[in-house]
């Protein structure tokens, strides 16, 4: 098989890069399609047609497509990072790790931080990628230590690794934030190889003169790209050259310390800069977006060094870069000049260091008296070129109508491109006087006006627009802009910083500390989705519904399509048995995302508070089949086994939600209320336990411990339970009535009085907390107070009328041994 043309292959890759980039993913498809059939041997074109597939959800595709590639020894780094996730979305876990392992020696340096800006980016993925990767892959195959280990490195090469951190923090992770948030070794190094490149940038800018590619014999326009120049034949050390990109917010940390030195031929690897052919394993990771690169190395692609710059030797006509031959000037004496004057001119020549602009030596054209070029050269005499040296403006005005006049002719470029680093320098006194006897000459004699002296000086001393900033200003303006790239970054290790913090207390379940760190942000940064969700996260773990309902209420009003947490919202309105809200927003999910599982969930709840069991299961069930990692699906599903009496089948709902996630506390109480229904109340305690101590901040799982405990005759320790629970949300109308019922139970009806009146005034309306109340009130030999609140609970009650007639019966009769039991049941 003939080798593939490169010109074509690059073609094709030009063409689906950008449709990739315009997000058309078939038509990206089609002509991935038609590179790999043109040259089927690139692994490069292999990534192209798996990564089409993979962008298009075709993940069956992409893993075949892939596959090949992927799984040879030192492997194509895009071929296993797509054949990675494609095997992420298949369930194939071990697999798509082993693909990232065998291509390690290919990605493990890599390092794309701070390289991706408006005109370029990194087409192949970095190591801190790969590493996050591959933490999800032994995550979801719950190998918590590798995940850990993956997740750590990525945070290690890219602070800003979001998932990673949010990784870490799932698996419970201890993780110490500031030690993350800041500039790692990885990043210096990143940064210290971005201010290189920025240097030679700079080089190459202000050295003209050392670049035999930056004039041209034929006058063309360097800052013009080619036309058949293409993007991807760029390697990774090429610098953009004339028209100079954003590098991004890190790029000019150090630029004030830039050293702008020539760079000789032999510190340039020129070959590297040619696109591989078709037969090549990779193709530059460099794709520049949107422009050419117009720098003189460009045009460098012969492997030829470019010679070393000739010494300075004063002001030579070569370096206008014109056609005009002249000879060289003749040798002056060194008495022939003012060696004062010489003095004073040649500090400013070395000091801004540029090429030389004007044909002083090489013979002074005669000019009319209009100041036209006379068509004559004329060899300079001495006493010409000592009252040039004497006249401060004169050599200035003669280069000035110099330049003009070359560039009226149309043999050089505009002004700026021959002098690119020329220093504004003001004119002195003399070249304003209006005195006569000061007016300067030429040294063709020509006398020039004073005013248009003073015309051209003004000139000379105001800045083009599209003249380079001097020397002098470069290091300033250098300087202030690394300032305020280091203040950006410092605001930006501030805010992750405090996310990371709210986020880490979040997944530790440490809820109100987590709402006061996201209200200490800022408002535009508060009131955005993420946020949002999560401060109404944080209030639906702590049990406060009512909270949640409004913060989610809220988040909603904002952003009415988001459908990220709406399950806990709905969770919410089921806990207040608001059915209309509820069934309103399952009705909104579904018509935002019916294939959410979230929806599915908010429609399960709705049939649930209805008492619709097995439309829920049948809801819920929907939502596990969307998504098989959703493990709160599973939960719900569960609780309505639980309200059918089907034990067994909410037994393994509840296993596979906790097998989906460790720490998913919900999964644990859930298996601990099947059990204590079972009656197996140590079974019941042990899983109780278990999400206690993911979630020691939630006062009902503290609750359900010290309900089994009473069940399990042992009264002191679940007051214990109570009194904690209590703590943590003195609110909690539970959690105080069973307090209360076992002070009562342990003869401590005073304590047991004090917490019935607290519960009175959270809820008037709860028939058992009066009932109990009648009971108190009768160990304390209050037989009136006990008939009064009886009678209210059976007003609030009419169902328990039989049972509070019995007590009341039985008023008289009872001693006061018999109070270690009482009827009420809650």
């Amino acid at each position: 098989m003939a080798p593939a043309n490169s010109h074509v292959v690059r073609q094709l890759q030009q063409l689906i890069y950008y449709h990739l980039d315009n997000h058309l993913l078939r038509n990206a498809l089609f002509i991935a399609g038609r590179l790999q059939a043109y040259d089927p041997r690139n692994a490069d074109n292999v990534y192209l047609v798996a990564l089409c597939h993979y962008r298009l959800s075709q993940l069956k595709s992409a893993y075949d497509s892939s596959r090949h590639q992927a799984l040879k020894p030192g492997a194509h780094v895009g071929c296993s990072y797509v054949f990675a996730l494609a095997c992420l979305g298949l369930g194939k876990y071990v697999e798509g790790s082993n693909a990232l392992d065998k291509s390690r020696g290919n990605w493990i340096r890599l390092n794309s931080w701070n390289k991706h800006t408006e005109s370029r980016r990194q087409y192949l993925p970095d190591a801190a990628a790969i590493h996050c990767l591959q933490g999800k892959l032994w995550q979801t195959y719950r190998d918590s230590n590798k995940a850990i280990e993956c997740y750590a490195e990525a945070l290690k090469l890219n602070a800003f690794m979001w998932d990673a951190f949010i990784g870490l923090c799932d698996l419970g992770v201890n993780v110490r934030i500031p030690n993350i948030f800041q500039l790692t070794a990885e990043m210096k190094r990143a940064l210290s190889t971005s201010n290189a490149d920025e240097s030679t940038l700079e080089t190459l800018e202000e050295s003209p003169a050392t670049n035999p590619f930056s004039q041209s014999s034929n006058n063309v326009n360097m800052s013009q790209p080619p036309s058949n120049s293409d993007p991807f034949s760029i390697s990774k050390n090429r610098v953009n050259g004339d028209v100079r990109p954003n590098f991004g917010i890190f790029d000019k940390l150090n630029i004030g310390k830039a050293s702008v030195t020539p760079i000789s031929g032999g510190d340039l690897d020129i070959l590297s800069f040619d696109t591989p052919n078709g037969n090549d394993a990779s193709f530059s990771r460099d794709v520049y977006l949107g422009k050419e690169m117009g720098d003189p190395m460009a045009t460098a692609t012969n492997g030829i060094e470019p010679p070393l710059a000739p010494a300075r030797k004063g002001r030579a006509g070569q370096g206008l870069g014109t056609e005009i031959s002249v000879d060289g000037p003749p040798k002056m004496k060194s008495n022939t000049i003012n060696p004062r004057s010489r003095n004073k001119a040649e500090p400013e020549e070395a000091s801004i260091g540029r090429p030389p602009s004007r044909t002083q030596g090489a013979g002074e054209r005669k000019r009319t008296i209009s100041g036209q070029a006379a068509p004559s050269l004329a060899v300079p005499t001495t006493a010409n070129l000592a009252a040039a040296a004497t006249d401060p403006n004169g050599l200035q005005r003669r280069s000035t109508r110099l330049l003009r006049s070359i560039t009226r002719s149309g043999t050089v470029g505009p002004r700026e491109e021959l002098e690119p680093k020329k220093k504004a320098k003001a004119t002195g006194t003399k070249g304003r006087s209006t005195n006569p006897g000061n007016v300067g000459r030429v040294v063709s004699g020509n006398r020039i006006h004073s005013d248009s002296v003073g015309v051209e000086a003004k000139e000379q001393r105001r800045p083009s627009a599209s003249q380079p900033p001097s020397l002098e200003q470069k290091p300033k303006s250098a300087s202030s802009e690394g300032l305020k790239e280091k203040e950006a970054l410092t605001w930006l290790f501030d805010l992750f910083s405090k996310l990371a913090c709210a986020y880490f207390a979040q997944c530790h379940f440490r809820s109100q500390e987590a709402i006061q760190l996201y209200n200490s942000i800022s408002h535009s940064q508060r009131d955005t989705p993420y946020i949002l969700s999560q401060i109404a996260r944080g209030f639906f773990e702590q049990g406060m519904y009512s909270d949640a309902e409004k913060m989610y209420g809220r988040l909603r009003s904002i952003f009415p399509s988001q459908v990220e947490g709406m399950e806990r919202y709905s969770t919410s309105l089921w806990h207040q048995k608001k059915e209309t809200d509820l069934a309103f927003l399952a009705h909104e999910l579904i018509d935002v995302d019916r294939d959410s599982p979230e929806a599915w969930c908010a429609v399960g709840n709705s049939f649930s508070v209805q008492k619709d069991h097995d439309q829920a299961i049948k809801c819920f069930k929907r939502a596990v089949q969307l998504d098989p990692r959703f493990a709160y699906a599973y939960t719900l599903q569960g609780h309505e086994y639980i309200a059918n009496e089907e034990n067994d089948k909410a037994l393994a709902v509840f296993r596979s939600a906790v097998a989906v996630d460790r720490r998913h506390y919900n999964g644990w109480y859930g298996l601990g209320q099947v059990f204590e229904k079972q009656g197996k109340y140590d079974f019941a305690e042990q899983h109780y336990r278990t999400a206690a101590g993911v979630n020691p901040s939630n006062s009902l799982l503290i609750t359900s411990i010290g309900t089994v405990l009473e069940k399990l005759k042992n009264p002191k320790a679940a007051l214990v339970q109570y009194t904690k629970a209590c703590d943590l949300m003195p609110p909690s109308a539970i959690a105080r009535l069973k307090r209360a019922r076992v002070l009562a139970q342990l003869h401590h009806p005073q304590a047991a009085l004090e917490e019935l009146k607290l519960l009175k005034a959270i809820a008037p309306d709860e028939a058992n907390v009066f009932f109990l109340l009648g009971s108190v009130h009768k160990m304390l030999k209050q037989k009136s107070e006990a008939i009064r609140n009886w009678t209210i609970a059976g007003n609030l009650d009419p169902k328990a009328q039989s049972q509070i007639k019995e007590e009341m019966e039985r008023l008289d009769d009872m001693s006061d041994e018999d109070y270690d039991t009482l009827p009420m049941g809650a």
